[in-house]
């Protein structure tokens, strides 16, 4: 009895270039090491980085 042929794994989607984002933007301080503008009274470094979380999660679904 011959065997099934198994196709091989193809993950060079250029979608997983996605996954860069959030890994990269984190550690360019730069883009947001600034206290204006405050959104709800929080300074823009801290929802920035609320953000980037929001992004990694959506990056990654």
């Amino acid at each position: 009895m011959a065997e099934p042929e198994t196709k091989a794994r193809d993950d060079r989607s250029p979608w997983n270039w996605l996954l860069l984002i959030p890994i990269v933007v984190p550690v360019l301080p730069f883009i947001y090491n600034f206290d204006e503008p405050r959104l709800f009274g929080f300074p823009a470094f801290y929802w920035i980085q609320f953000a980037l979380v929001l992004v990694g999660v959506g990056t990654t679904t």
